[in-house]
């Protein structure tokens, strides 16, 4: 009798340590969305300002790529505009990253009373598995109001 209550509690342990750790991947995984967008939103805001040096410290591969870097100074120079930077909607890349994964977010944003502006940005995101990290890589020419990436 014995025997077998310490066999169901090693069995009811490791039930109860899969649950946590696969749930703890889960949170982190899912969260990946909301720090994309927060970064994404630093970007826009960067672009709104006209500051391309503060929107290429986001985008280091693109700062490394000196034709990137050329484009995106170009870009953040005709998308200055005054106001405060909303975001209307934003897809992220991925829902759910659990290891690496290379994509393209659509976001919808305007700068006070502007009319909307939808870019398109790359973006690598590392899941809970791969260290968890997100790196926006390049963020596009403003592109038709229900146009893809």
């Amino acid at each position: 009798m014995r025997r077998r209550r310490t066999s169901l509690l090693i069995v009811v342990a490791f039930g109860v340590f899969a649950f946590l750790g696969i749930s703890f991947l889960l949170a982190r995984g899912l969260t990946g969305s909301a720090a994309e967008r927060g970064r994404v939103l630093e970007l826009l805001q960067a672009e709104a300002r006209g500051d391309a040096r503060a929107a290429l410290s986001l985008l280091p591969a693109c700062r490394a790529e000196p034709a990137c870097a050329r484009l995106t100074r170009a870009r953040v120079a005709r998308l200055a505009r005054p106001g405060a930077v909303e975001i209307l909607t934003y897809r992220p890349s991925e829902r759910l990253a659990l290891t690496r994964r290379t994509g393209a977010g659509r976001v919808a944003w305007r700068a006070g009373t502007s009319r909307p502006v939808v870019q398109c940005v790359r973006v690598r995101r590392e899941g809970p598995l791969t260290g968890g990290g997100l790196e926006l890589l390049s963020i596009s020419d403003p592109i038709a109001l229900e146009g893809g990436c």
